[in-house]
């Protein structure tokens, strides 16, 4: 029996409805399925999470969440054992989608307090370690370098971007350990009618750094800004940070920009990894498109920091000229 009948049996029992019609929604970077269900007037969204995935981690993150008042869907039936899950439905107003000049600056508030509420939740989830690290910047070397570029990397190289992940982790270990969405970014924020925003994708939560979600938020895959605007944001969130007990009144704005900026160079180096795998792998060939939005943010932070001058042959392999033009579909 497929697992589409599987579903669909299954919605049939937990909803009291002889027929049921799914609408695809947008499929996400895993290999989790959505789909909208309107029925008796009310809307709900479905997810199919088939193995590897683990639906239990989504609600389990979800209660911690919630508990904090953060606005996730609520789980409304489930069935771990297949990897269904009926869920209430936030509706279609992404971020993505209504960020713009004059909304910016109320929208991105919003997302800071409920920042604040996510950083503050408590529960088990992994930690940040070294092995985690150098997992992500074995995706990036994998992925992007060796198979999207072509590149055979050589043995001074290859302790080149150990030393880079050294630099990094130093980096994110000094910072304060708060609980991490880790996609915490336009598209997987929803504009609601109340208590916006609607927080979505969080199950690959993780003790962190306090600057990683931040970066998520302002120098997001998506849609960029002004470095100018991008530092007031982030000033602004330091304020409120401070003023909730998250953040020591001791860090200076110069300190913790550069906790943002090379945070957001770890973060980034592995979006190009996994851009590239979700691609080959995957076969998921628009976010090729995202990844020169990527190599700017890498670019403008290599160029800002003296201390990342000793990886410059690094650099050169990610931003070269010749190899740029592979970065577009």
């Amino acid at each position: 029996m497929s697992r589409e009948i599987v579903l669909d049996q299954w919605l049939q029992d937990v909803l009291g409805a002889p027929d049921v019609e799914r609408l695809p929604l947008s499929n996400d970077a895993s290999f989790r399925k959505y789909y909208r269900i309107v029925l008796h007037e009310r809307s709900y969204v479905v997810m199919d999470a088939p193995s590897p995935e683990n639906p239990s981690v989504f609600c389990d993150v979800a209660l911690m969440l919630k508990s904090n008042k953060v606005k996730v869907p609520d789980i409304l039936q489930s069935n771990l054992s297949q990897g269904f899950l009926l869920l209430s439905d936030f509706g279609d107003r992404l971020y993505l989608k209504e960020l713009n000049e004059a909304t910016a600056d109320k929208l991105y508030q919003d997302a800071f307090l409920a920042l604040l509420q996510i950083q503050a939740c408590k529960g088990s989830v992994p930690e940040f370690d070294k092995a985690f690290l150098s997992r992500q910047m074995d995706v990036f070397k994998e992925w992007y370098l060796e198979r999207h570029l072509d590149i055979r990397l050589l043995g001074a190289q290859l302790k080149l971007i150990a030393s880079l992940l050294d630099t990094l982790i130093q980096v994110i270990e000094s910072q304060p350990k708060v609980f991490v969405h880790r996609d915490y970014h336009s598209r997987n924020l929803m504009i609601l009618e109340h208590g916006n925003p609607g927080v979505l994708d969080f199950q690959d939560a993780m003790i962190g750094p306090i600057t990683y979600d931040l970066v998520s938020l302002l120098q997001d895959c998506y849609i960029a800004w002004p470095r100018s605007q991008v530092e007031v944001w982030v000033a602004r969130y330091q304020d409120v940070a401070q003023k909730a007990g998250l953040l020591s009144k001791n860090i200076s704005r110069e300190e913790f920009l550069r906790w943002f900026d090379l945070t957001g160079l770890q973060r980034h180096l592995k979006n190009l990894g996994i851009f590239s795998r979700l691609y080959y792998r995957d076969g998921k060939a628009h976010y090729l498109k995202d990844i020169p939005l990527v190599c700017r943010y890498i670019r403008e932070t290599y160029q800002r920091f003296e201390e990342l001058k000793p990886y410059a042959s690094v650099f050169d392999l990610v931003l070269s000229e010749d190899n740029r033009v592979k970065c577009a579909p």
